[in-house]
C-alpha cells in the first residue's frame, strides 16, 4: 500500500495532554502575570475569572461551590473522597482503569470497610439499576481508558440520599452535565480545552456542603486535599485563593482556551465538535474490517477518548502481548513520521488503538489521520510472523 500523501495538520491525538486549540501559539501566555505573587489581586482576578467562566460555560448552578485545586484531576478528586466518604456505605462503578483506581484508594487508602463494587468489562457498563442511592457513589462520567461513556443522568435518583461524586476530566465540555444529579464534579484542564497540566477543578453542590458540615472523617486529611476547616468550606478557596501556588502561565493558557470556547459557541458549540469527531471516525471504522471500537454499544461510545480493537482474524489470533506489540509498531511508525503521537490504547487496557475526539482535534485531522492508520496497519501485518513467533 503507498504511503497516504496528505498528513495531519497536527498530529497530536494523545488523550491527555490533548491538542491545544486550533490557531494557538505561545503568544498567548504574552500577558501571563509571571513573577506575581498569586495573591496579589490582579492574580487572584484571573484565578477567579477561571472559576466564573467555566460556571458560565457549563451552566453550573450559582449556590455549587467552584475551586481550583493542586494535582489535576487526580488531587481533585483525591480531595474529594478524604474530606467526604465515610459517613454512608460506598457503590464504586468500575469500567476501565481510573474507577478501579477511585476503588483502590477507598478500600486501601481510606480504608473503608463497606464498599460495593459494580464491575463491567473493558466496553461495557456496569448495570446501573443496581445502584443503591442510600449510599454514596462514585464513577468516572466517561471512561478515559475504555472508551465507554455513561449516556445520560436519568439513572440517577433525584431523592437519593448519599452523595454523587462524579470524575468527569473526560466528559465535561464533551457532554451536557445534569448538575441537579451530581453533588461532587471535577475535572483537569488537560483535557476537552487542552489546557496545560497542573490544575483540576472541584464542584459541590449544597448537598456535599451540608456533608462537610454534619461528617468529621477520623482520618487525617493531607494539606493539598484540605478544602474545609471545622466542618465549613474555606472560602477562599472558591473565590480564586489556592491551597498551593499555581502557575500563571497555566492559568493565562486556560483562560486563553475558555475565550476560543466562547467564540464557537459554547458548551453546545464544544459537544457538536466532538460528536464530529466521533463520526468521522464512526464512517471508518463501517467500512473498515480490521478495526472496530472497544465499546461495541453506540449508545455507550465516547466522543473523546476514541478507543479501537484489532479485530482482524491475523492479529486477534495472536497471544495478548503480541497484540499489544502489533499495535504499539503501528503507533510508532506514525509517530515517527510526525503524522500521530500517543495513539496507543492506555497500558492496562485491551491491546488497540486510542485518539482523542475532543474538541480541540480539528474533524480536518482526524480524516487525513485515517488513511495513515490503514497504511500503518498494512505496513504492520506484513511482519506478523515475527510476533507469532
Amino acid at each position: 500500500m503507498r504511503q497516504p500523501e496528505r498528513r495531519p495538520a497536527n498530529p497530536c491525538f494523545g488523550s491527555g495532554p490533548t491538542a491545544k486549540r486550533p490557531g494557538w501559539s505561545p503568544s498567548v501566555l504574552d500577558g501571563a502575570l509571571v513573577g506575581r505573587s498569586h495573591r496579589s489581586a490582579p492574580a487572584r482576578a484571573r484565578l477567579l475569572e477561571v472559576i466564573e467562566r467555566h460556571r458560565r460555560l457549563l451552566g453550573i448552578p450559582a449556590d455549587y461551590r467552584i475551586g481550583i485545586m493542586p494535582g489535576s484531576d487526580t488531587g481533585a478528586f483525591e480531595a474529594a473522597m478524604w474530606s467526604l466518604l465515610g459517613a454512608r456505605g460506598v457503590d464504586v462503578l468500575v469500567f476501565e482503569s481510573f474507577g478501579a483506581g477511585w476503588l483502590a484508594d477507598i478500600r486501601d487508602e481510606l480504608g473503608l470497610e463497606d464498599v460495593r463494587a459494580l464491575a463491567a468489562p473493558y466496553g461495557e457498563l456496569p448495570d446501573l439499576s443496581q445502584v443503591d442511592f442510600d449510599r454514596d457513589l462514585v464513577f468516572t462520567w466517561n471512561g478515559t481508558t475504555s472508551g465507554v461513556v455513561v449516556p445520560d443522568g436519568e439513572w440517577i435518583a433525584p431523592d437519593r440520599r448519599g452523595l454523587v461524586l462524579c470524575d468527569a476530566t473526560s466528559a465535561v465540555f464533551a457532554v451536557s452535565l445534569p448538575w441537579d444529579k451530581l453533588d461532587v464534579v471535577t475535572w483537569s484542564w488537560q483535557k476537552v480545552l487542552g489546557g496545560e497540566a497542573q490544575h483540576g477543578m472541584l464542584v459541590l453542590s449544597p448537598r456535599a456542603i451540608e456533608r462537610l458540615a454534619s461528617y468529621s472523617p477520623k482520618r487525617p486529611i493531607p494539606k493539598l486535599f484540605r478544602f474545609a476547616k471545622k466542618g465549613r468550606p474555606i472560602e477562599g478557596i472558591f473565590r480564586g485563593d489556592t491551597i498551593n501556588t499555581p502557575s500563571m502561565l497555566a492559568v493565562e493558557d486556560v483562560l486563553d482556551a475558555l475565550g476560543w470556547v466562547e467564540t464557537i459557541g459554547g458548551l453546545s458549540g464544544t459537544i457538536a465538535r466532538s460528536r464530529a469527531n466521533l463520526d468521522t471516525v464512526s464512517r471508518w471504522v463501517e467500512r473498515t474490517p480490521w478495526i472496530d471500537f472497544l465499546a461495541r454499544r453506540p449508545e455507550i461510545r465516547s466522543s473523546t477518548s476514541i478507543c479501537l480493537s484489532l479485530v482482524d482474524p491475523r492479529v486477534a489470533a495472536l497471544p495478548e502481548a503480541a497484540q499489544r506489540e502489533f499495535a504499539r509498531r503501528m503507533a510508532a511508525r506514525l509517530d515517527r513520521l510526525n503524522v500521530a503521537h500517543d495513539i496507543e490504547a492506555y497500558r492496562e487496557a485491551p491491546p488497540g488503538l486510542r485518539l482523542w475526539g475532543g474538541a480541540t482535534v480539528q474533524r480536518d485531522d482526524l480524516e487525513a489521520l485515517l488513511p495513515w492508520l490503514e497504511w500503518a496497519f498494512a505496513e504492520t501485518v506484513e511482519h506478523i510472523a515475527e510476533l507469532a513467533a
